[in-house]
């Protein structure tokens, strides 16, 4: 019997823990705030994988590959689509009741760069809440050890592999957070991505990309963290709120504040290409024109947008929008991160020991861009296969390319005394990786990201609370994540390098958020 330590709560770490368990290992599900807590709740997106008429699995690979931009990795793809049915009739399985016709059969729904109508949802638009509910269900009622409010600080390494994890211990009742080492033969990161690098995120507060941090601490491989996904349509209006892809599926349109639909100008299909199209394609019209962008919904009607899209529905009218009679102004957030921890097909790093799942893993799925409704699919695969290889001997992955990471950049520019000009605090960071590390960026704003970061983590103090903690991975992944931008000198999708021409001509993005 192996001893596990699952860090992180979403599907991906649902999935893995239940899976180690039933297959008799000692399992301890560790989880940053409450069991629920994390992106997998927020997701009003759903999971790609069921085949209507005229679809298939190798059109759903051919999809997520297009998306990619070239860069995916073929056999993960393959894997992912053909694992899907299994993994989608284990969450049914589960309790996840997923939408239906009135003849019983699974509703299909279709989102921007997929071809065919494959996607199933849960409630309308609140899929994440029903999977993370259901499999939160699944691990109350089992013996699986749950220990709640505790942080991941270090991966703990000792003669080459993986020993356990440090963990600081927050619960609500306890005044100050008291340091703890769990030890175990195993451990998951399952512990989500890093969207609060940025000034503006649809992810949750504590998504500080903890797990991707401790992996490159104790030595394990990242890759591709200069493909960061920014949803096309977060309402502009309060906090972010996202609007789900799926509404564009559904026949909504963008337009401007003449009424075009400018999505055209930048790509064939319109409001349904990739993400990082059509979030490009409204900032750039946002900068020009000085306004917000448009999300017009009125043709789908009120009752059709009440009952496809309930909490979108509700969550608008509360903030005095009636999207029936009039269009959302939107504008694009930092969503998802395509890059993170390398694996092989099973889950396992370049640590011995270390497996990653879900956002903090580099699975090679997602490529340059990610598909819609592939992450909590890619969660369900590969939490699964990680449980699965526990018992397997260990083989560490077989990079199948050559990865841009977070090492070593070409040499900087010289910007004087970063830390006395510009004093660190979360905001700042988030600031300086909006501007310049975010949808458009230049050398000398990569540049100026990375001398900064690193003038920063440089006169940063040893951390002690979780905040502190918290701050020290965001530098860490700023410093990565501007160094492999760097480092990839050519533009492919979510990753996109201004010319010196775009530069001197482009206006800054618009502050709508």
């Amino acid at each position: 019997m192996t001893s596990v330590v699952v860090v992180g709560a979403g599907i991906a770490g649902l999935t893995a823990a239940l899976h180690a368990h039933e297959a008799g290992h000692a399992v301890t599900l560790v989880t940053k705030g409450r069991l629920g807590d994390g992106c997998t709740g927020l997701a009003q997106g759903g999971v790609a994988g069921v085949y209507g008429p005229g679809d298939s699995p190798e059109q759903h690979a051919h999809d997520t590959l297009a998306a990619g931009a070239g860069l995916s990795d073929a056999e993960a793809v393959r894997v992912l689509v053909a694992e899907a049915a299994e993994r989608i009739a284990e969450l049914i399985a589960r309790g996840v009741a997923f939408d239906r016709d009135a003849d019983g059969r699974l509703l299909l729904g279709r989102e921007a760069a997929h071809g065919h109508a494959r996607i199933v949802h849960a409630g309308g638009d609140a899929t994440g809440a029903a999977i993370a509910r259901a499999l939160t269900a699944c691990v109350r009622s089992s013996s699986l050890r749950v220990i709640e409010h505790a942080f991941l600080t270090d991966v703990v390494v000792s003669g080459g592999a993986v020993r356990g994890v440090r963990l600081l211990n927050a619960a609500p009742a306890i005044r100050e957070a008291v340091a703890s080492e769990l030890r175990a033969d195993a451990v998951i990161l399952a512990t989500g991505g890093a969207g609060h690098l940025y000034a503006h995120t649809t992810n949750p507060v504590g998504a500080t990309g903890d797990g991707i941090a401790a992996a490159l601490r104790a030595g394990a491989a990242i890759a591709d963290l200069e493909f960061v996904q920014f949803h096309p349509t977060i309402l502009a209006a309060g906090a972010p709120f996202l609007i789900s892809e799926a509404v564009r599926g559904e026949g909504a349109t963008l337009i401007d504040p003449a009424g075009r639909r400018f999505a055209f100008d930048s790509h064939p299909d319109g409001e349904l290409a990739p993400r990082d199209v059509v979030a490009r394609a409204i900032a750039r019209q946002s900068a020009a024109q000085g306004a917000p962008m448009r999300l017009d919904a009125t043709s789908l009607g009120a009752a059709s947008l009440a009952a496809r899209f309930p909490t979108i529905d509700r969550t608008t009218r509360e903030r005095g929008f009636d999207w029936s009679r009039e269009p959302l102004p939107v504008t694009p957030a930092a969503h998802y991160l395509m890059g993170g921890v390398v694996t092989d097909l099973h889950g396992r790093t370049t640590v011995p020991g270390l497996f990653a799942v879900g956002e903090a893993a580099r699975t090679g799925v997602h490529g340059a861009n990610r598909l819609a409704s592939n992450s909590l699919l890619e969660g369900a695969v590969f939490g699964a296969r990680a449980a699965a290889a526990l018992s397997e001997p260990w083989s560490a992955p077989s990079p199948v390319r050559a990865h841009h990471s977070g090492g070593p950049a070409p040499a900087s520019l010289e910007h004087g005394d970063l830390s006395e000009r510009l004093p660190f605090t979360r905001a700042a960071l988030q600031r300086l990786m909006w501007d310049h590390v975010g949808l458009l960026r230049t050398e000398d704003g990569l540049r100026h990201a990375l001398d900064t970061a690193r003038s920063w983590s440089a006169s940063a103090p040893e951390p002690r609370t979780i905040a502190e903690h918290e701050d020290a991975n965001l530098l860490l992944l700023a410093e990565a994540t501007a160094s492999a931008a760097l480092a990839r000198t050519g533009s492919v999708g979510a990753h996109y390098r201004l010319s010196d021409a775009e530069s001197r001509t482009s206006a800054p993005i618009l502050e709508t958020v």
